[in-house]
């Protein structure tokens, strides 16, 4: 067998890579500290340090020099050049679109919420809303500002494989929609239209690399029910879609009436509409509510707290079905650990000894004890930040990758 040998090209690009992660993650960092973090020696750090600055990616700190305890003089602190690019991040939600830009180094430039009856909304509103609404904000760009160079934008429906078009989703009526290649003739940049619940995982990768590493889920609960799954260190999808449909999975046959129109989905027990379709004595088959009032699910939430009855009954519903697809999806890969996000995150407590009952009774293991649950009440940070990186990872690996930076528009020093 012969072993495979890496180009020099390609070494170059993951060294370099590596050294951008360091900076990415600590903000400013020496020479001698991105040595310690990267493994790389001194000699090609150096070297990767001083071609960066030469591109303007990266800067020496004239005014944030890195302390230190060493004799001699203090090293010079390294820094992401935040003027070199601005990306975007775009969220769609029911009835929500969500713009933000950020700077090179991931931090904010600036933030708009529009409420949009999505509903309702045909493909060119929902394109128009969201041109408009990234129109008003680049023509408000501070002076130093770089040019828009990436766009990710993370939807609550399913996307196609190629990370271009949302499919499906149960938030507007129309199929189909081409948003990746319709704002690239806008904007005239790349990009990369994603599932939101694949938007959190990377975030959560990004924020926690220890505990969400090689294998672990995200799983939303909220209106709807989807899933962010990371195995063996690489986002899963399908072969044509984002995939991962964990609210669509079947819960019971011929069961309660979910959004998608089928019967017996997770997420007819489990979202916040099925849990208020329970509590209200409406019948299994009924319409799911078009919006859940948070103010509302949160009453909801304290009357089962409160005492045991309709309410109590129906979050436990909630847990068996979370608990259900855990149990299935486990079947598949074994246990991993799991990230709830959203609001139903925040009544973990009313469904939990009925998830992990499920998780455990059935599997043989006693996966319901070792089974590692975090929970993260608020989605849409998470969703904003996993378009960010998934934007800035894209310019470090594609877009500033060696030799691809032919000029040098700004100053050296920042």
């Amino acid at each position: 067998m012969i072993d495979e040998i890496a180009r020099p090209d390609d070494v170059r690009r993951q060294n370099r890579r590596l050294v951008l992660t360091a900076l990415r993650r600590h903000g400013s960092l020496s020479r001698t500290d991105i040595v310690a973090q990267t493994g790389l020696s001194p000699s090609t750090v150096s070297a990767i340090t001083t071609a960066l600055i030469g591109e303007g990616i990266i800067g020496e700190s004239r005014d944030g020099d890195v302390a230190s305890n060493r004799r001699g003089r203090p090293q010079v602190a390294l820094a992401l050049n935040p003027e070199i690019a601005t990306i975007a991040a775009v969220e769609l939600a029911l009835n929500l679109v969500h713009t933000v830009l950020f700077d090179y180094r991931g931090q904010m430039i600036s933030e708009e919420f529009r409420r949009v009856p999505t509903l309702a909304a045909t493909k060119d509103t929902l394109n128009d809303s969201i041109c408009q609404m990234l129109d008003n904000q680049l023509e408000s760009l501070p002076p130093k500002s770089g040019r828009l160079m990436h766009i990710s934008m993370g939807v609550q429906g399913v996307t196609d494989a190629a990370s271009a078009t949302m499919l499906w989703s149960p938030i507007t009526p129309d199929n189909n929609i081409a948003f990746g290649a319709a704002l690239s003739r806008r904007y005239g940049v790349a990009v990369a239209v994603a599932n939101d619940c694949n938007m959190i995982s990377e975030a959560l990768r990004w924020m926690d690399p220890d505990h969400y590493a090689e294998d672990f889920a995200a799983i939303l609960l909220s209106h709807g029910i989807g899933m962010g799954l990371y195995l063996k260190g690489k986002p899963f999808v399908g072969a044509q879609s984002s995939a991962a449909e964990f609210g669509h999975m079947l819960h019971l046959p011929n069961g309660a009436l979910c959004r998608c129109g089928r019967h017996g989905c997770i997420e007819a027990y489990a979202s916040d509409y099925a849990i208020l379709r329970k509590t209200s004595g409406q019948e299994d088959d009924s319409q799911p509510a078009q919006d859940v009032d948070a103010a509302a699910f949160g009453e909801l939430a304290d009357r089962a707290r409160a005492k045991d009855g309709r309410e109590r009954a129906a979050f436990r519903k909630a847990g068996e079905a979370i608990g259900s697809g855990l149990r299935s999806l486990f079947s598949l890969i074994d246990p991993v650990p799991v990230a709830l996000v959203g609001p139903g995150a925040g009544v973990f407590d009313l469904m939990e000894d009925e998830l992990r009952g499920i998780v455990s009774g059935t599997s043989g293991w006693g996966a319901a004890q070792d089974l590692n649950i975090r929970c993260y009440p608020d989605e849409h940070p998470l969703i904003l930040q996993g378009c960010m990186m998934t934007s800035l990872l894209h310019l470090d690996t594609q877009v500033f990758a060696p030799g691809d930076v032919k000029e040098v528009p700004l100053k050296r020093a920042i």
